[in-house]
C-alpha cells in the first residue's frame, strides 16, 4: 500500500519536531530545560474572564452545539474592539467571523479561496501556516522579503509582473512572527493601492496587535481607505489576554472573503464551546487594564533577555513588538546552521530555542527566542549560555589546524 498521501507529500519534514524530540528526551532524563521554543504564553488568564467562563458553563443550555461563525454577542464585541482601537467600523453580521484561533481561520480561508496552481505571495521568514495553509490547498508559493521598506515593494512589483499565473493573494504579518518587524499606515497604504491596481486579495495576520513596546500601537490594514474592498484581517485573543488554549480568534474585513470562510467553516465545525465564546466577549467588553499588565510583563522579560544574553556574549537585538526576539546565531556557530545550533544549545546549555530555518529559508542563520519564561529563568538561561559559549570558545582554541597538502614541506 502506498502511504504517501498527496497532500502529505507536499509538506516538508517539520523542522521544530527535531528540537521537540530532543527536549522530550532531556526531560525524560530529568534535565531542567529552559524552554524559549514555543510561543505559548505562560501567564494566567485574567480572573474576570475565567469567572465568566465558570458562570456560563453552569448553565446547561450552553452545552449544546454553538454557532460556527460565532455567537452574535461575540461578533458585536469584536466590532466594538475594532471601532475603539482602530476607528474601523465593521458589520458584525457580514464582516466578522469567529475562528478557532487565528491559525485555524488562516488555514480555512486559504482552503476557501485557493484553486490548484494559484500563486500566493508570502513573506519569508514567516509563521509556517501562512505558507503551508496554501500549500495544503493546492497553491504555489512565491516568497517576498519580510520587510516594510522599498525592497518589499520592489519585490512585490517584480513578483506580480513575472509570476505565471498572476498572483491571486498576498499575505502580510506585522508585527511579524518571527522577526518582530512592525508596519506603519504608510506601508499599508502602498500595499493596498498596489493590490487594488492588480486585483489582489490581501490577508493580514495581526495576532500581535497589542504586544508592542515602542512607538505608536501597531495599526490595522483596514484603517486604510479602500482596504475593505480587498482585505481580511486575522486577530487572536491568545496573546492579548493570555488565552492560548482557549482557541479564540477572528477574521474580519471584506464581506466576500468572510462569506467564503464562513461557508467552509460551516462544513467543518460547530464553533467554539459557547461558554468560551461568552468569556471571550467578556474579555473584549470588560476592563482592558489586563492588556497593559500582560504587555508590561513581556516588556520586562524582553529587557531582561536582551541585557542578560548580551552580557553573556550573545548580542540580542531588542524587539519592538511581539513576544519574540529574533537573533543571529553567534558567529562561531554560523557554519552549523540554525537547526544544528538549536540542538547544540539545548544539549549543552539546557536552553531551547526555535531554529530560524523553520520559518523559511531566509530564516537560516537566526533563531527565535520566545518570552515565555520568567525573569529568574531568563537570567539562569543567560548563565548557562555564558558557560556554554566559554567552553565552546575554549574547545575551538585548542583545536590544532592540520596543514593542507599544498602547504606541507617534505
Amino acid at each position: 500500500m502506498n502511504n504517501d498521501f498527496h497532500r502529505i507529500k507536499r509538506l516538508p519534514p517539520y523542522v521544530f519536531e527535531q528540537v521537540n524530540k530532543l527536549k522530550a528526551q532531556a526531560r525524560a532524563r530529568g534535565d531542567d530545560i529552559i524552554d524559549f521554543g514555543m510561543g505559548n504564553p505562560d501567564m494566567p488568564t485574567p480572573s474576570h474572564i475565567v469567572q465568566k467562563l465558570v458562570e456560563t458553563i453552569n448553565d446547561p443550555r450552553t452545552n449544546r452545539y454553538s454557532a460556527s461563525r460565532g455567537i452574535p454577542g461575540l461578533r458585536k464585541a469584536q466590532a466594538a474592539y475594532y471601532d475603539r482601537r482602530f476607528g474601523v467600523k465593521l458589520n458584525p453580521d457580514t464582516q466578522i467571523v469567529a475562528t478557532l484561533g487565528s491559525k485555524e481561520g488562516f488555514a480555512n480561508v486559504a482552503q476557501a479561496i485557493t484553486a490548484p496552481g494559484d500563486v500566493i505571495l508570502v513573506p519569508n521568514p514567516t509563521y509556517p501556516i501562512h505558507e503551508f495553509g496554501f500549500i495544503m490547498s493546492g497553491g504555489v508559493i512565491r516568497h517576498l522579503p519580510a520587510r516594510t521598506d522599498s525592497q518589499f515593494m520592489t519585490s512585490f512589483d517584480k513578483a506580480v509582473r513575472h509570476s505565471v499565473p498572476k498572483p491571486s493573494a498576498l499575505v502580510l504579518n506585522y508585527p511579524s512572527n518571527p522577526t518582530a518587524i512592525v508596519a506603519d499606515l504608510d506601508f499599508y497604504r502602498e500595499v493596498v493601492a498596489f493590490a487594488k491596481k492588480h486585483d489582489l486579495l490581501v490577508l493580514s495576520d495581526l495576532a500581535y496587535a497589542e504586544i508592542y513596546f515602542e512607538g505608536p500601537p501597531p495599526p490595522s490594514i483596514l484603517e486604510v481607505e479602500g482596504a475593505l474592498d480587498i482585505a481580511v484581517e486575522f486577530t487572536s485573543l491568545s496573546k492579548t489576554y493570555a488565552m492560548p488554549g482557549w482557541r479564540m480568534g477572528f477574521a474580519v474585513g471584506n464581506e466576500r472573503l468572510i462569506q467564503a470562510l464562513t461557508r467552509v467553516k460551516s462544513y467543518l465545525d460547530y464553533g467554539a464551546f459557547t461558554p468560551i465564546q461568552v468569556a471571550a466577549a467578556a474579555a473584549l467588553n470588560g476592563p482592558q487594564d489586563c492588556i497593559d499588565e500582560i504587555r508590561d510583563i513581556y516588556r520586562r522579560r524582553r529587557d531582561c533577555l536582551v541585557d542578560s544574553l548580551t552580557r553573556a556574549g550573545w548580542p540580542i537585538p531588542s524587539p519592538p513588538a511581539t513576544m519574540f526576539a529574533w537573533a543571529s546565531i553567534p558567529e562561531m556557530f554560523a557554519h552549523l546552521g540554525s537547526l544544528e545550533f538549536s540542538k547544540l544549545v539545548l544539549e549543552k546549555a539546557g536552553v531551547a530555542v526555535s531554529p530560524g530555518v523553520g520559518f523559511g529559508e531566509y530564516g537560516e542563520g537566526y533563531v527565535r527566542i520566545a518570552l515565555v519564561e520568567n525573569e529568574q529563568r531568563i537570567r539562569q538561561a543567560a548563565r548557562n549560555i555564558r558557560k556554554f559559549l566559554a567552553e565552546q570558545a575554549q574547545s575551538l582554541h585548542n583545536v590544532i589546524p592540520i596543514a593542507s597538502k599544498a602547504n606541507r614541506t617534505f
